[in-house]
């Protein structure tokens, strides 16, 4: 027998989750994926077969909490802040501007 290939779309309508969730779990390597050229596609027996055990007996889409969700190594990923407000005109916009004569 054949075996249909699912789109991401699809795979999400039958799974009731979101599409999100299916490309985090194919690209950790959670899921099998079929790649086609560029395209992927997903053997739905071969996905629940996945969800069922993934042999840790957790399926990739559990809603359990993780723990804290942080950048790696506790590095903060917000930019640096300024340390002074701009004041007025600065750099080449000063240039422009003519002098004032006295």
């Amino acid at each position: 027998m054949k075996a249909l290939l699912l789109t991401i779309d699809q795979l999400a309508a039958i799974l009731q989750i979101s599409v999100k969730s299916i490309r985090r779990a194919y690209r950790k390597g959670e899921i099998p994926v079929e790649r086609i050229c560029r395209f992927v596609r997903f053997d739905l027996e071969r996905v629940k077969e996945a969800m069922q055990g993934n042999g840790h007996g957790q399926s990739p889409f559990s809603t359990q909490k993780q723990g804290p969700r942080s950048a790696t190594g506790g590095a903060s990923r917000r930019r640096a802040q300024r340390t002074r407000p701009r004041l007025g005109k600065t750099g080449a916009s000063i240039a422009r501007t003519p002098r004032r004569k006295k």
